[in-house]
C-alpha cells in the first residue's frame, strides 16, 4: 500500500483529502499542526502525528523516517502566526527563514516547498485525491449577476491579479467600480467583513489564483464560512477563479448561497 502525508492546518480540506485518499487505497500519515489541525484526522488517517508549526527539523525528520516521499499541503495555516511570540521555529526552519527577503506568501511556500524537494520529499497537487472540489466555470447557484455586477467583477478581477502578482492577497472586494478593501494578512473572511462594512449592501467579492500561483501551495479556497462573511455584510455576488480554486462541501454551499440571494460565479476572467 503506498504511503501518502498530508500536512494539515486548519479547516476541513485535510479532512476531505484524507478520507478520499483514503478511499482510494492510500496508506495516509497525517502531520497535524497543533493548535490548528482537527483532531479528528486522528480518525480517519492510518497514523498521525501533531507538531509545533515552527517544527520543520520535526517535520522532515517525521517524513524520512516513515519513508514518506510525496506529501500534500492542506489547510490554512495564518501567516500571522509567524508575528506571535509562542511560536518558537527550530533551527531548519529558523535557516529558511533567513533566507526569504521579503515574507510573501508564495514566497515563503516555495522555500518550504524547496526545503522538502532538497529531501527528496515531492509535494503534490492539493486535489489529486479529490478533483471534484475545482471550481467549474459559469454559474455555480441560481441566481445569476447582474450586468453592474459583472462589471464589477470583472474590474476587480484586475485587480486581485494584480494584488497576487504582488504577493499580497487573492481577494478584493468591489461596489460599484470601486475597491473597498484588498485582502492581506488577516484572510479573506476579514477583508470582506471590512470591504463589505464599507460598501454597506450588494458588495462583489472576487477571490483568484495569483498569477505565479503553485497548485500544489495555497489553492484558494471558499466555503460556508465565506458565505457567512458575506451574509453578515450583505454582500452580493462572490466570483472565483475556476479551474484554479476550490469549493468546499459543494451542495451546502450552493443552498446557503440560493438562500441569501448571493450569486456565486467561476469566473476566468480574459
Amino acid at each position: 500500500m503506498q504511503t501518502i502525508g498530508i500536512l494539515a492546518g486548519s479547516g476541513i480540506l485535510p479532512l476531505i483529502i484524507a478520507k478520499d485518499a483514503t478511499k482510494k487505497g492510500f496508506h495516509v500519515t497525517v502531520i497535524a499542526i497543533e493548535n490548528l489541525a482537527d483532531k479528528s484526522l486522528q480518525e480517519i488517517a492510518h497514523k498521525t502525528y501533531w507538531i509545533n508549526v515552527g517544527r520543520l527539523g520535526k517535520l522532515i525528520n517525521i517524513l524520512k523516517k516513515d519513508n514518506i516521499s510525496k506529501i500534500i499541503l492542506a489547510g490554512k495555516v495564518p501567516k500571522s502566526l509567524l508575528y506571535k511570540t509562542a511560536i518558537t521555529p527550530d533551527l531548519r526552519a529558523i535557516k529558511v527563514l533567513f533566507k526569504i527577503k521579503v515574507r510573501g506568501d508564495n514566497v515563503m511556500l516555495k522555500a518550504l516547498a524547496d526545503e522538502l524537494m532538497s529531501e527528496g520529499i515531492e509535494i503534490i497537487d492539493t486535489t489529486t485525491f479529490s478533483p471534484e472540489l475545482v471550481t467549474p466555470e459559469g454559474l455555480i447557484n441560481s441566481i445569476p449577476a447582474k450586468d453592474e455586477q459583472m462589471k464589477d467583477i470583472a474590474f476587480g478581477w484586475q485587480i486581485a491579479k494584480e494584488i497576487g502578482r504582488l504577493d499580497i492577497g487573492q481577494t478584493v472586494v468591489i461596489k460599484s467600480m470601486a475597491v473597498m478593501a484588498v485582502e492581506a494578512i488577516e484572510g479573506t473572511d476579514e477583508a470582506i467583513i471590512r470591504g463589505g462594512t464599507f460598501a454597506g449592501d450588494g458588495a462583489v467579492v472576487v477571490k483568484i489564483s495569483k498569477p505565479q500561483q503553485d497548485m500544489r501551495l495555497d489553492v484558494p479556497a471558499v466555503g460556508l464560512n465565506t458565505l457567512e462573511s458575506m451574509i453578515k455584510v450583505n454582500a452580493k455576488v462572490l466570483a472565483i477563479e475556476a479551474g484554479r480554486s476550490i469549493i468546499f462541501q459543494r451542495e451546502e454551499f450552493v443552498k446557503l448561497a440560493d438562500t441569501h440571494g448571493i450569486s456565486v460565479v467561476g469566473y476566468k476572467g480574459n
